[in-house]
């Protein structure tokens, strides 16, 4: 392993001043599962290391039932997955959060280092971005705001500036009848990056479809919403014909590529498979919801 230089910064100023001297050569750790491995395996060679862990603050999942849930950088999928919050009001990403690699990994890598990451076949990102959640971004500067859905550039690439820190997740509170899935298919049925993932969050007033927001992952260079498809729900009764028809837009709207996990054709035809199991599922979780505040 190449030496580096190792910080341990008590607050977000000091860590971002430290992105700022060391610009371009200092890597940030969080969970670590990721960073570690490609240091050992020489993929990447920083000669600096800012550990996060003794900025408070950065561990904190919040949920409150005007605000949302608020995530910090170092929270860990596995307290997403085990939060009782986030079963009950997030649905999809509580199922991204099981199924994503081994629990050893799980309880180790954090949603933001995910997040960061920006694999096209993240688990975590299409149902967060279902779900409407944005990210803050702490730079020397100011403090910003940004979308989710904008947040990705391409495959590892994001709009996260050098001297910038994700520092929370911030994922609105569901509308009562809204029900969110998550469905990944892979060759295997566990420690698998997904092939093809598709999250939907539906909300319902009666038969009808009043929102409804649906996003592929692993199917283009970013996770992308299937925005024809949510334009042919809107309004609509949701029978079996009208979500047929949304899958199908979902299968045209996608861009997927071969490569050794799958052929792109195979990639499309899954696209419309998932997209109509979790579209029927959602429906069917989207009976309404109840408050709660504790995690």
């Amino acid at each position: 392993m190449r030496p580096f230089e190792y910080f341990e910064p008590t607050t977000l100023e000091e860590a971002v001043t430290l992105l700022g001297r060391y610009h371009g050569q200092a890597s940030l750790l969080a969970g670590g599962t990721d960073l570690l491995v490609e240091i050992k395996e020489q993929l990447r060679q920083p000669n600096y290391v800012i550990n996060l862990k003794k900025i408070p603050g950065l561990d904190q999942l919040v949920y409150d039932e005007e605000q949302g849930l608020s995530l910090g950088a170092l929270v860990t999928v596995r307290r997403v997955e085990t939060s009782a919050i986030v079963a009950k009001n997030y649905a999809g990403l509580a199922q991204a959060a099981r199924d994503l690699a081994s629990i050893q990994i799980r309880c180790r890598a954090t949603v933001a280092g995910n997040i960061c990451r920006a694999s096209p076949s993240a688990d975590t990102l299409p149902p967060l971005m279902a779900a409407g959640a944005s990210v803050k971004l702490f730079g020397p500067r100011d403090e910003r705001i940004i979308p989710l859905e904008d947040f990705f550039t391409g495959p590892g690439q994001t709009i996260l500036a050098q001297d910038e820190i994700l520092t929370h997740i911030i994922i609105p509170s569901p509308p009562d009848g809204t029900g969110q899935v998550y469905l990944k298919h892979g060759r295997r049925q566990a420690m698998e990056l997904a092939t093809v993932g598709v999250a939907v969050s539906l909300t319902m007033a009666g038969e009808r479809c009043e929102a409804s927001r649906i996003v592929l992952g692993a199917v283009a260079p970013t996770p992308i919403r299937a925005r024809r498809a949510e334009q042919l729900l809107a309004g609509q009764i949701v029978e079996p014909a009208a979500i047929a028809a949304a899958a199908a837009a979902a299968q045209a709207e996608a861009r997927p590529i071969s490569d050794v996990r799958s052929s792109a054709e195979y990639r499309r035809e899954m696209v419309e498979v998932l997209t109509r199991r979790a579209l029927s599922e959602a429906v069917k979780r989207a009976g309404g919801r109840d408050g709660e505040t504790n995690n």
